[in-house]
């Protein structure tokens, strides 16, 4: 994620979530005041600490129990951030197993077409009283503050989340991102991996709307914790776990759908 809109390398981005960067590396890419960075980085979600002469990501050594994950979902009136904008957004901060702090609205939009109506069931009338896309992304940035940024297929909201915050002004995000559904892939056996069949197979949240920012939250939420606790021993802090989300083996998925064996019984 940090590619894109971080000063640093991607060698220097896998050091920094590892073995660390020495100040050497780190002020050969760099212009700019060292401590003034690391201030600027930390508003936008990057906490960088100085250990032993070395810089490393603050989640290296964060353990898992005392991570604050922040699960994000959001829907738009469309994929294009040129044309299209969030028209809802829902979040939930999760410590421990646990949800300590929510966020949840709508966003003032002009024009919503019927397809995505149809899909979320949000209608242009339903967001003349919520508030703009800029007083959103501004209460968004302080509720998601430097904790871990969860969704599922994570690289959609993360990405279009973050050019909405420039589009209003504001810095791109720079926090941790883990995605649910490559953890998923690598915790849990299913035939397919979408949330709404995972939903299905697991009965994750029996109340769910598909398609709705909060609803698909909580989906995720607690597909975050089966995976969780599936986890190896080895897997201690919020580095591992990124690590592990992206490089532990995929498991092997059933040959025939379970849900269809099932419909047909």
């Amino acid at each position: 994620m940090l590619s894109n809109d971080f000063s640093l390398d991607s060698k220097s981005i896998h050091k920094l979530s590892s073995k660390g960067l020495s100040l050497k590396s780190l002020k050969e890419q760099i212009d700019e005041d060292l401590e003034f960075l690391l201030q600027l980085w930390h508003s936008q979600g990057l906490e960088i600490l100085k250990q032993q002469g070395n810089f490393y990501f603050a989640t290296k050594f964060i353990p898992l129990e005392s991570a604050i994950f922040c699960i994000v979902d959001i829907e738009t009136n469309g994929s294009k951030i040129e044309k299209h904008q969030i028209i809802e957004i829902a979040a939930v901060k999760v410590k421990g197993g646990k949800i300590i702090d929510t966020f949840d609205s709508l966003v003032n939009c002009k024009e919503i077409n019927p397809h995505i109506t149809e899909i979320t069931g949000i209608k242009t009338e339903d967001t003349e009283d919520a508030p703009s896309l800029k007083e959103v992304m501004y209460e968004f940035k302080n509720f998601l503050s430097d904790s871990v940024f969860v969704a599922h297929d994570v690289k959609f909201d993360y990405k279009f989340i973050s050019l909405s915050m420039q589009k209003v002004g504001l810095a791109p995000l720079l926090n941790r991102s883990l995605c649910s559904l490559s953890l998923a892939e690598r915790t849990i056996a299913s035939y397919r991996y979408a949330l709404s069949y995972l939903n299905e197979s697991f009965s994750l949240n029996p109340s769910a709307t598909h398609h709705r920012a909060m609803s698909d939250v909580l989906t995720t939420f607690e597909l975050f914790k089966l995976s969780l606790g599936t986890l190896d021993e080895s897997v201690k802090s919020v580095e591992d776990l990124i690590k592990f989300s992206k490089e532990a083996k995929v498991l092997k998925r059933p040959k025939f759908d379970p849900l269809l064996q099932e419909a047909k019984e």
